[in-house]
């Protein structure tokens, strides 16, 4: 088959563009699971999705899905990808924005099933390309971070925060969670990828008030340069002499001393038997 039509096939034009969106969709997706943030020298790199030793896929569930559930309330959800369900999926109705009653689950990458009126109704709680990445303390770090989903549906507007605290031991998937409000849910988990990659920094530069020095003592040494070349070659000025301003450089430390003791006498006043111009002289 030649490559012109090949193009014009459309079959394989879809293809092809379902490829490159998804890819284009995954690259998006796994640059919103990174998070830098800076503390004073240090600087905190989190990156969900990179591989550990013993967890390939980082923050990613192998099964696919986090589950857990309380009350009658179940709720799944995976983070930096959508759902996948080889066992266990979920069985109740209402998942039309999140993959269909075929593929329930796996269109979204939170799903929450509650009873109502006897019957388990789905209502999705987030997508990928909505998640937010968050320090869990601003004073420290190091503790773990909050990734937020969120999902616009038809009716309202619902939402999931996942607390990932830093375990570099092994993984603690989520015990319970927590409902916030009508539509909005928190849970907890245990990972290593909540662990940031700590880069230290000496230092903190010079400064505004630094970098000005710095330009003053070049300047001034630029001018001490430019002054003793041409004493040096056009005014045939030999030895010390050749700088200039001899005289005001060797007389300044002795005028700096002179303006420190008129400061020290001016704040302590005058000294022990000092007297004054204006003290009454007895003859």
């Amino acid at each position: 088959m030649k490559i012109s039509s090949l193009l014009l096939n459309p079959q394989f034009l879809l293809v092809f563009t379902v490829t490159i969106l998804h890819r284009v969709s995954s690259d998006s997706v796994l640059a919103l699971c990174e998070l830098s943030v800076r503390d004073h020298n240090k600087l905190y790199n989190y990156s969900l999705t990179s591989p550990l030793p013993k967890f390939p896929h980082g923050i990613l569930s192998e099964d696919g899905f986090y589950k857990v559930a309380a009350n009658g309330t179940v709720l799944w959800f995976q983070l930096c990808s959508t759902m996948i369900f080889n066992h266990d999926p979920p069985m109740c109705v209402g998942c039309k924005d999140c993959g269909g009653p075929s593929r329930c689950g796996m269109g979204c990458s939170a799903l929450v099933s509650n009873q109502i009126d006897g019957y388990p109704v789905c209502t999705t709680l987030g997508r990928p390309s909505s998640m937010l990445i968050d320090v869990l303390d601003k004073k420290s770090p190091h503790t773990g971070i909050i990734v937020k989903m969120s999902n616009n549906g038809p009716q309202r507007n619902c939402s999931l925060s996942v607390t990932v605290i830093c375990n570099s031991n092994g993984v603690q998937g989520p015990q319970t969670f927590e409902t916030v409000g009508f539509c909005d849910y928190t849970t907890q988990l245990k990972h290593p990828s909540g662990c940031a990659k700590i880069i230290s920094s000496h230092g903190k530069g010079l400064g505004w008030f630094g970098t000005f020095m710095v330009i003053i003592i070049c300047l001034f040494g630029v001018y001490l340069l430019a002054g003793t070349i041409y004493r040096y070659f056009f005014l045939h000025i030999r030895g010390i002499d050749a700088i200039p301003n001899l005289e005001i450089w060797a007389s300044l430390p002795h005028r700096v001393q002179g303006l420190f003791m008129s400061l020290v006498r001016r704040f302590r006043g005058p000294s022990h038997g000092y007297r004054s111009s204006y003290s009454p002289v007895n003859f």
